[in-house]
């Protein structure tokens, strides 16, 4: 990745402090923030903002997994620059800090934002992919554990399709993955086995296929299912038809076959399921399975910060008005 000169000559001046709003540093304090931000990089005594553009610019073709996601170091640094514990003198929310970074970062069709904990977020203006490093398994705050709640809550109200379109795709896009292209569930016959097909491309540029079957409640391996589960015996033809048919990618005009098949549940995957699915398949298919149950999806979901659904939303307050509010006096 690579921006223009006068837009990282724009930000090594925030880093050094030559920019309004930001903190001056000399040499060795820009050391500090560097180490501040667990980087090693020493000031050589070189000119300052020369200095920063050199290395802002290292940070910046670091491997990242996608064009609309900013390397983590890079954006670690300007998260550095905007943290709010730092206020500067007649911006102590830093708002006008925040508004002189989007002059240059939205030149570059990204943006910055504080989020609901107020720590600087960068998204990618025309994809909304947010540059975030997703770790589901980190201690959430009470904001996320509140998100968690109502996310769970609708989990086990919404239909099928919602789960795909309203959590599934807008996941899946955070996360990387490309030409994401669902199905639906209004022709069948088209689905051959899976309802989303998607595709991830490795920093070697290397292309991996994968086909989504997603089911909304709990998939088991008893005889017979109760309302709202699936019997994994359900999956296993789904599957095969899903790792043996071609799909047609238009970006490089031919078909291909999904290289891993990834099954997706709103409830639980028991593990008497994984096995009983794992022992009908070979060795070469049973490798090429993945899955996902409701809490891969939630804590996905929370840490990559995005935006709840419609319908997991609390409904706005009322105003209720009693009798004698209607009474003229």
């Amino acid at each position: 990745m690579k921006f223009r000169d006068r837009n990282m000559r724009a930000l090594a001046e925030m880093v050094i402090g030559d920019a309004e709003y930001f903190t001056y540093r000399s040499s060795s304090y820009i050391t500090h923030f560097f180490e501040e931000c667990d980087l090693e990089y020493v000031h050589d005594g070189s000119t300052r903002w020369s200095w920063a553009v050199g290395v802002l610019t290292d940070l910046l073709a670091e491997p990242s997994p996608s064009s609309s996601i900013l390397p983590n170091n890079f954006s670690r640094v300007l998260r550095v620059l905007l943290d709010k514990r730092d206020p500067s003198e007649g911006d102590e929310d830093r708002s006008l800090a925040l508004a002189a970074m989007n002059i240059p970062l939205k030149r570059e069709g990204f943006e910055v934002f504080y989020d609901e904990n107020g720590i600087a977020q960068f998204r990618h203006v025309a994809t909304r992919t947010i540059s975030e490093v997703i770790n589901p398994h980190r201690p959430f705050t009470p904001s996320e554990l509140k998100k968690r709640e109502q996310l769970t809550a609708y989990l086990g109200k919404c239909s099928e399709d919602e789960l795909i379109e309203e959590v599934l795709l807008p996941l899946f896009r955070q996360l990387g993955f490309h030409r994401i292209t669902a199905a639906g569930h209004k022709d069948k016959s088209l689905e051959y086995g899976k309802d989303v097909w998607m595709r991830f491309t490795l920093p070697t540029l290397h292309v991996i296929y994968f086909g989504l079957q997603a089911k909304k409640g709990k998939l088991d391996s008893s005889g017979v299912s109760k309302d709202g589960n699936a019997n994994m015996a359900e999956i296993y033809n789904q599957v095969l038809m899903m790792l043996g048919h071609e799909i047609f990618d238009p970006e490089v005009n031919r078909k291909v076959l999904v290289d891993h098949a990834l099954i997706v549940a709103g409830g639980e995957i028991t593990k008497a399921a994984r096995n009983w699915l794992g022992g009908k398949l070979d060795q070469n298919k049973r490798s090429q399975i993945m899955f996902m149950d409701r809490d891969d999806i939630l804590n996905l979901y929370v840490t990559s910060s995005l935006p709840l659904p419609l319908g997991a939303l609390p409904p706005p307050p009322t105003t209720q008005t009693g009798a004698w509010d209607d009474i003229p006096f």
